[in-house]
């Protein structure tokens, strides 16, 4: 998906069947970093939910968004595949993070991140499995009642879906830690990566594991 950032972003948050807007302004500070071979330090905000090693050499970060068909088939995909040759064996630290390019994909962040980090991963996988159907409809108000359900189905109330969908700071905090990040990295498409601070567009599995075998040292 290829789309230009707007210097000021705006966002709906869902609140019923309507919503509010407002604009992005500034940046998130980082909690934390670990630092890369190539001396760029990479910043593990309070909003990543990690995978993998917090010590590794190599840190990849994503950019995605929830309503790219793009980065469904990653997801489904090339990660699955770095998932278990990389990620669960401890070689590469991964950090997924989101890219609103419109309200819906901010919507499924909010769901996503409603459950906390012991919900988050299984949540994406659920959004991202059933992307052309939740984020099918023309209508906002639809939309958000196919998240509500995917919420449900995570076993979420819709008291505790509907306070995270409706929670304005969140939002507010999510898109400008989007923006920050599309500013310092120059994410202009998705699925985008950060490895160890250089920018890769989308590839193929072969060559993900070629790049991330040659920053391993292998």
């Amino acid at each position: 998906m290829n789309k230009m950032i707007l210097p000021a972003l705006a966002i709906a948050v869902a609140a019923g069947a309507g919503g509010w807007w407002f604009m992005t302004q500034n940046q998130s500070p980082p909690v934390a970093a670990a630092s890369t071979p190539t001396g760029q330090a990479t910043e593990i905000h309070a909003l990543d939910f990690p995978l993998g090693n917090p010590d590794a050499s190599v840190v990849v970060v994503e950019y995605s968004s929830f309503t790219c068909p793009h980065c469904a088939t990653f997801n489904q995909g090339a990660f699955q595949q770095i998932k278990e040759n990389f990620i669960d064996t401890d070689q590469i630290l991964f950090l997924k993070r989101e890219v609103y390019f419109d309200r819906y994909g901010l919507w499924a962040g909010m769901v996503a991140r409603c459950g906390g980090g012991t919900r988050y991963h299984g949540m994406v996988e659920l959004i991202y499995d059933t992307q052309s159907s939740w984020a099918g409809s023309n209508d906002p108000a639809v939309v958000a009642d196919n998240l509500r359900r995917l919420g449900r189905q995570a076993g979420m109330s819709n008291d505790e879906i509907n306070a995270c969908l409706e929670d304005a700071d969140k939002a507010l905090e999510l898109t400008e830690f989007y923006q920050a990040n599309a500013e310092r990295y120059g994410i202009r498409s998705t699925p985008s990566f950060v490895i160890n601070g250089e920018l890769f567009s989308n590839m193929p599995y072969a060559e993900f594991e070629r790049v991330l075998t040659e920053k391993l040292g292998g």
